[in-house]
């Protein structure tokens, strides 16, 4: 367990924050309500890019709040609760979406201060009776929901494997799915108490930008000799928009010191174990496990780098959660004042590093494509691992009536056209199995299940 992790004190699934984690939530949630007010932050990549509309005067904030509120929703009612009510840990979605809207809302500062402030204790206290209440029920399917575990961090191990299929075709794909399976076979077998998925993951990401590079290298290798052959000079990258991005990277660095006070807090109200990054991590951090949460947010991280850098840099507006690295550097942080100093050097070094990070980029197609299969594959293998995770919570909350309950209303949500977002329309399904069998219940139509 690490040392200043303690997010679950009630049982699995509970939401019992300590005053310093409910300080931190409050003052995190406060913080990047204000920096979205002022255009230096925003958390959804999709809103990031009308910043700069928004800076220039060519949109007002009225116009990009519903914009926000419609992109965010889903997520938020979706993904973000189910997941934080099911671990007890507080995510990204749940917090930094509605900040994303709320600091769009507010006409003055103070009042974005105020209003993410009020979300963080309506979360935290929301959360916590919400929890309290579901733990009392005759069905306790926040326990049953501790059965997505399993199938999301082992399936989530192998989202490099699916992403060189991807990019680099099906043979490729095969040989990467076949060395990170025996990596994972051999880990369980000697190193029992290491998370078996860790090194396959790890050399998978290995294997994925390896290729992108060696792809790079040969195309740039084969346009200079068909241009050495022509008696033209090599082709360049195209730097037309260096302008525009020097500018907006020089306004993140004025914003620095806000930017720093940010990251301090993400870093930390994640080495409190509070706060996880990602689905997977969700479930690592519930149970304390943070050296392998680390892992896994970190190798997840080079799926966003280019959207994040790229889109910062476009807009001159940050990502609340920077270039993401700041989430693993807190997870394994000795304790809140290492992890506090850490987070906001992270940000400072993302930060600075944008420039240089676009210049690179653009040197490197294959390795921003790489970025884009693995965000496609990450988001494969959560569908396949929490809808797996979700049947078996049905089977352990009913039998086969659960796996007929859940499995129906996921295959009744992807007919009705996904009115719930796939990734959530699992866990979504499981709490309202579980709430439909408590009725049954009440009702003299259900008995529960023994153990």
């Amino acid at each position: 367990m690490h040392p200043s992790a303690s997010p679950v004190t009630g049982g699995p699934g509970s939401l019992h924050l300590t005053p310093l984690q409910i300080a931190l939530v409050v003052a995190v949630c406060a913080l990047s309500a204000l920096l979205v007010n002022m255009a230096v932050a925003v958390f959804h990549d999709g809103v990031r890019p009308f910043m700069l509309d928004h800076r220039q005067g060519r949109m007002k904030r009225r116009e990009i709040t519903p914009l926000a509120f419609s992109l965010s929703a889903g997520f938020v009612f979706g993904l973000g609760a189910p997941m934080a009510f099911s671990t007890g840990v507080l995510n990204p979605w749940i917090l930094f979406l509605p900040t994303d809207v709320l600091g769009l809302l507010a006409a003055r500062r103070w009042l974005a201060v105020v209003l993410g402030a009020v979300w963080a204790l309506l979360v935290v206290f929301g959360l916590s009776r919400a929890t309290q209440a579901a733990q009392s029920l005759p069905v306790d399917f926040l326990t049953a929901m501790q059965s997505l575990s399993d199938p999301v961090m082992y399936l989530f191990a192998f989202f490099p494997a699916v992403a060189v299929a991807y990019q680099f075709g099906r043979a490729r794909g095969a040989i990467a799915f076949a060395v990170e399976g025996v990596l994972m076979l051999a880990s369980a077998h000697v190193w029992k108490g290491v998370f078996p998925g860790a090194l396959s993951m790890a050399v998978g990401m290995l294997l994925l930008v390896g290729l992108a590079l060696h792809h790079d290298l040969v195309k740039r290798r084969a346009a200079r000799e068909e241009a050495r052959a022509r008696g033209a000079r090599p082709p360049v990258p195209d730097t037309s928009a260096d302008s525009l991005f020097g500018a907006n990277a020089k306004r993140l660095r004025t914003h620095l010191p806000w930017l720093m006070a940010l990251g301090g807090l993400v870093g930390t109200l994640c080495a409190t174990g509070a706060f996880a990054g990602g689905e997977a991590t969700s479930y690592l951090v519930q149970h304390g496990d943070m050296v392998n949460a680390a892992q896994v947010d970190f190798y997840r991280t080079f799926g966003f780098v280019p959207l994040i850098g790229l889109t910062s840099l476009a807009s001159g507006t940050f990502a609340t959660n920077g270039v993401n690295f700041v989430y693993a550097v807190g997870y394994i942080a000795p304790n809140v004042a290492v992890a506090a100093l850490a987070g906001a050097a992270v940000f400072t070094v993302e930060v600075l590093a944008l420039t240089q990070l676009g210049k690179l980029f653009a040197h490197v197609p294959s390795v921003q494509d790489a970025a884009d299969h693995i965000r496609h594959a990450i988001n494969q293998v959560l569908e396949l691992g929490i809808l797996f995770g979700s049947v078996l919570a049905g089977m352990r909350m009913a039998g086969g009536t659960g796996i007929a309950l859940v499995g129906g209303m996921y295959v009744l949500n992807e007919a009705m056209g996904r009115p719930v977002i796939r990734l959530a329309a699992a866990p979504v399904a499981v709490i309202c199995t579980g709430l439909l069998l408590n009725v049954a219940y009440w009702s003299h139509l259900f008995t529960p299940l023994k153990g």
